[in-house]
């Protein structure tokens, strides 16, 4: 019976004020955006691995589209729960623009990590600018870092779900 409240309580959540959507919306499009800045500054900046300035800016493309397309009404839901066929457009839309990028994601850990450790002189044969494969790196493993983080988070969170409501359990059938 309380696992029914605890969904509903769940689907039930406030929807976030304007002023902090835009706010988010800002901060998830700057990575993307520094990533089009930087892979287009450096294009041809990396030749141990060419594939690396093309990664950042087909994925910083991908995801300045993929935050503009979700600021469009057509991908809210209405408050009926209805579901209009422009709306299934932009979710089937959206999710296929999110398996690509989750598989360009894969294809540029492969072309990042197997160039690990270039030679920043731009004489030598193994050459990646500095600035380039650098950010490359520490942003595909920042995404590692966090995805980390956010499983530690929600392992603990639900040790505190399973205790709290084994506690609350126990309290009720001490009344009875």
């Amino acid at each position: 019976m309380e696992d029914r409240t605890l969904l509903q309580n769940i689907r039930r959540t406030t929807k976030p004020s304007s002023p902090v959507l835009i706010i988010s919306k800002l901060i998830a499009i700057a990575l993307p955006i520094a990533q089009l800045v930087i892979g287009g500054l450096y294009l041809h900046e990396c030749p141990v691995q060419p594939y690396i300035p093309i990664y950042l800016l087909v994925s910083g493309a991908f995801s300045v589209v993929l935050a503009v397309l979700s600021c469009l009404p057509c991908t809210q839901e209405p408050e009926d729960g209805s579901q209009s066929a422009l709306s299934s457009l932009c979710t089937a839309w959206n999710s296929l623009v999110t398996l690509f990028l989750f598989c360009w994601f894969i294809a540029g850990n492969v072309w990042i990590y197997s160039a690990y450790q270039p030679s920043y002189d731009p004489t030598a044969s193994d050459y990646c600018a500095k600035v380039l494969y650098l950010f490359s790196f520490w942003t595909t493993t920042l995404v590692y870092i966090l995805l980390g983080v956010a499983l530690v988070m929600g392992c603990c969170g639900l040790l505190c779900m399973c205790v709290c409501g084994r506690s609350d359990l126990s309290s009720d059938s001490d009344g009875v």
